[in-house]
């Protein structure tokens, strides 16, 4: 059953998540529910992502040596370091204001282009390894082959510039 409507749960979560983020992001008051300091969550996600980045290398090489098992394991629990992730930043924006980067700040060209490069990239992101993932545990190794040519290394760029994007904020928060 999971298998038929895979895709129409896939569509709806990538549609779902990247809305919500946008309206957080724009909410005119925030609810820190949780009484959690502003600035740990930054450095949370930036454990998380950089992570998510060692964890994405370590499959890559799994695969590479043919070693499904171990890339299934290391693979899924990248999934589910990036889940915690997405619930996280979630909780964050609906905690704490958004710290700007200063506009006399060195470096705010490069912090700009990460940035925004992230954040574009963030929102394609998530149906590609909704699918990605779908096409393994459904055993479509072909079709799981060839989305993941596209999904790793935009997902290790996200997750190798969201630690970036924390070291340039980090003075900041």
């Amino acid at each position: 059953m999971l298998e038929k409507r895979g895709p129409a749960i896939i569509i709806a979560i990538s549609i779902i998540v990247p809305l919500v983020v946008v309206v957080l992001m724009f909410m005119p008051q925030r609810y820190n529910f949780l009484g959690v300091e502003s600035g740990l969550f930054p450095l949370f996600h930036a454990l998380l992502n950089g992570s998510t980045a060692l964890l994405l290398i370590t499959g890559y090489t799994l695969i590479k040596a043919d070693n499904r098992k171990a890339h299934r394991a290391v693979m899924t629990t990248a999934f589910v370091i990036s889940a915690i992730f997405l619930v996280s930043y979630v909780i964050s924006k609906i905690s704490n204001e958004p710290v700007p980067y200063p506009e006399d700040a060195a470096f705010r060209g490069l912090y700009l282009f990460i940035l925004i490069t992230h954040i574009v990239l963030s929102g394609i992101i998530l149906p590609l390894v909704l699918y990605t993932m779908y096409f393994a545990w459904n055993k479509k190794f072909e079709r799981h082959k060839k989305i993941a040519r596209w999904t790793f290394p935009i997902w290790l760029y996200i997750a190798v510039t969201g630690v970036l994007v924390y070291l340039f904020m980090q003075p900041y928060y």
